[in-house]
């Protein structure tokens, strides 16, 4: 973690205020838990109170519903419970009974809270399940019997006075859920009543009220506190009732003080935890940022490679998302300012180019025009003259020559003038390229029987090759191309023309000579207007100077590729056109 990063921050910040939560939540359980535990019990108690109430009234007149309502009580509260009559003394209600079904005879056995322990009353009976009680009847009519002795199987005689009563159980209602020693704590009610009554006028008023009667009551033998709440019946026909509720608060002073002993082992791991998950968490918050960080640097070195995304839905998704489409709006806009920017400076080049080709082509025009009509006219003083009238026919015809060369020169310069502003459209459609350099070859007889030149025509198949071109613009690059090889050819030597196919869909044609090579400095600029590769070349090597330049421009519009290059014996000029497969066209 860097020292001042959000990382570190978020992690200190985070693990200090878990820290004063964790403490304001100790601090808080040390003085209020027990408080808030009791008040709960007790709340809670009040409102099972007010539903006993209700459910009372309704069953008051049957004793047996009675019991079960407050059995039933009593189990799902673990409280010790009695109905209190109007002068606070219990009534003769067992809450704990059994009902067997006893030789067509239905006997209750009602459970006595003195002289029965708990391990004396029988467990895990349920309706249907058979049972034998050994006891004394209560009534004439033999219905209600004390328990004594609970018989899993009449196997043995009861005890003297004793009477058996076997069956099976029509109804149940037996301690579940209370506590370990149940049966003494209801026999404390009696306990806490005679320490209660002599101050049961101060709350007459109360209870008349219908309010609910709280109090604490200590226990003298065992010291335990319990809480006491005393809440009025509706009234029967016996007077008023009172429903007297007894519940133990010693689980909750055990459990407070084990909560605390609990909170001084565990507040060492507590606290570790909050260290390593304020750590996990300021990793996992800070993440984020310091990805969008590291993006944000390199978006400032102009770095637009790599943009990693965060793939979330919440903010910090946005902003990355933001950021990615930032990064290549920037990454496009500076590709084309770049790309603009080059443009700019291929045109500015191609100006200060353009400039000096202007100043090249006027210097060459004149220089090239100078000399012709300086011969014109000394030819043409000399005729006015009337000297040398035996070389007239001679000088006419040289004065004819030069009017030819320079309208010659004037025709190529504006053929070269319509390439350059782009004013030429071609022409495209299949031919044979064979026949159209044998065809070229043809025309230049006279010139090859005047040098003793031989043309070896070299092609990969005996059948002719068609490609898709402008023919009449590709015949002028096989006759500039061809009279370029003838003039600077030696004589009595060999121009070797090949055509070909390079795998790529293209026929590429070679016209090579031989004779002095081009220096490789002028390689690349033979394609300019008026220059010459020898510099000692005159006037006598024929041509206007702009021959190549036409070419180039004519093959740069069939996208073709052509070059120059130097061989072993001389100099070869090649260049490709797209082969055709169609039929040719005329």
């Amino acid at each position: 973690m860097r020292r001042h990063g959000v990382v570190l921050k978020l992690f200190v910040v985070t693990s200090v205020l878990i820290l004063i939560v964790f403490s304001f939540v100790m601090l808080a359980e040390g003085l209020f838990f027990e408080r808030f535990y009791r008040t709960s019990k007790i709340h809670a108690l009040e409102r099972k109170m007010a539903q006993f109430a209700e459910h009372f009234h309704q069953a008051e007149s049957n004793d047996q519903q009675v019991s079960r309502l407050l059995g039933s009580f009593m189990n799902q509260n673990d409280t010790s419970t009695s109905i209190l009559n109007d002068r606070f003394v219990q009534t003769a209600i067992n809450p704990y009974f059994l009902v067997l079904q006893a030789g067509g005879r239905f006997i209750t056995i009602r459970m006595p809270i003195e002289g029965m322990t708990v391990d004396e009353i029988p467990q895990g009976y349920q309706i249907g399940d058979r049972m034998a009680v050994d006891g004394i009847f209560m009534d004439e009519k033999d219905t209600v019997l004390h328990p004594v002795e609970f018989q899993p199987a009449a196997n043995t005689e009861p005890a003297a006075g004793l009477v058996r009563v076997e069956g099976e159980i029509t109804d149940v209602m037996l301690p579940e859920r209370r506590s370990y020693n149940p049966l003494y704590q209801d026999t404390l009610i009696d306990d806490a009543l005679q320490d209660w009554r002599p101050n049961a006028a101060r709350y007459q008023t109360q209870l008349q009220s219908g309010s609910t009667v709280e109090m604490e009551w200590t226990d003298p033998w065992s010291g335990v506190e319990y809480a006491i709440l005393i809440q009025p019946l509706s009234e029967g026909k016996n007077g008023d009732r009172y429903l007297f509720v007894m519940t133990s608060l010693q689980p909750v002073g055990e459990a407070v003080e084990t909560l605390k002993q609990y909170v001084v082992y565990l507040a060492p791991i507590i606290l570790i935890l909050i260290i390593v998950l304020s750590l996990i968490y300021s990793r996992m918050v800070s993440r984020p940022l310091v990805v969008l960080n590291r993006s944000a640097a390199r978006l400032a070195r102009l770095d637009f490679t790599e943009q990693p995304e965060i793939r979330s839905k919440d903010e910090f998704g946005e902003l990355s998302r933001h950021m990615i489409a930032l990064s290549r709006n920037l990454d496009v806009t500076l590709k084309e300012l770049t790309r603009a920017n080059e443009k700019l400076q291929e045109d500015m080049e191609e100006k200060q180019r353009s400039e000096q080709l202007r100043k090249e082509l006027v210097a060459n025009i004149s220089h090239e025009l100078k000399t012709p009509l300086g011969i014109v006219k000394g030819f043409a003083e000399g005729l006015q003259d009337g000297v040398a009238n035996d070389k007239r026919e001679r000088y006419l015809a040289l004065i004819v020559n030069e009017t030819d060369r320079m309208n010659a020169l004037i025709m190529d310069m504006l053929e070269l003038s319509k390439f350059e502003v782009k004013a030429v459209r071609l022409q495209s459609g299949s031919f044979s390229i064979t026949r159209l350099v044998q065809s070229a070859v043809d025309s230049f007889s006279q010139q090859l029987e005047s040098k003793r030149l031989q043309v070896k025509l070299n092609s990969d198949s005996e059948e002719e090759m068609f490609v898709m071109a402008d023919s009449g613009r590709i015949e002028q690059v096989v006759l500039n191309l061809l009279s370029n090889a003838i003039r600077h050819a030696e004589e009595g030597s060999d121009i070797t023309i090949g055509i070909g196919r390079t795998g790529d869909g293209k026929i590429q044609t070679v016209i090579e000579n031989i004779g002095r090579p081009i220096a490789e400095e002028d390689l690349s600029r033979i394609w300019d207007h008026f220059y010459r590769a020898e510099r000692s070349r005159d006037r006598k090597s024929g041509g206007t100077g702009l021959g190549l330049a036409i070419v180039k421009h004519i093959l740069e519009l069939h996208e073709s590729e052509f070059g120059a290059a130097n061989t072993k014996q001389g100099v070869a000029f090649s260049f490709t056109l797209y082969e055709s497969r169609g039929e040719p066209h005329d």
